[in-house]
């Protein structure tokens, strides 16, 4: 049974303006660990899809879904969705936090420990 509701409460502008807030803080992340030499992730956006490529060939891809007002994640360990509620990106199955599921693949993916 979800946990989360079936409808965003945001609108169109916020959607768009979360998302793009998301991808930014994931790509500055990647971009710091590439700088302090923590882990050489390639991140690849186009839009509202950024893809990150893994030292060891493994990819997670993001995926934003504007009609639908969901973030996708695709990694190794499967595919999840994610709904903005009380302030923060839910996963729609079990209510996981967007970040707790993209970090715990990222460090399972990236063969260390990674926070977003």
């Amino acid at each position: 049974m979800s946990t989360t509701p079936t409808t965003s409460a945001l609108s169109d502008s916020e959607y768009q303006r979360e998302t793009s807030a998301l991808l930014a803080r994931i790509e500055a992340t990647t971009d710091r660990w590439l700088q302090d030499d923590v882990i050489d992730i390639d991140t690849h956006r186009t839009g509202g899809l950024l893809e990150l490529a893994f030292p060891n060939g493994s990819k997670i891809v993001i995926n934003t879904q504007p009609p639908l007002h969901e973030v996708w994640l695709a990694a190794r360990g499967g595919g999840f969705h994610f709904r903005w509620v009380s302030g923060r990106w839910s996963d729609t199955r079990d209510g996981a936090d967007f970040i707790a599921v993209l970090s715990q693949h990222a460090s399972v993916q990236g063969g260390r420990p990674l926070q977003f």
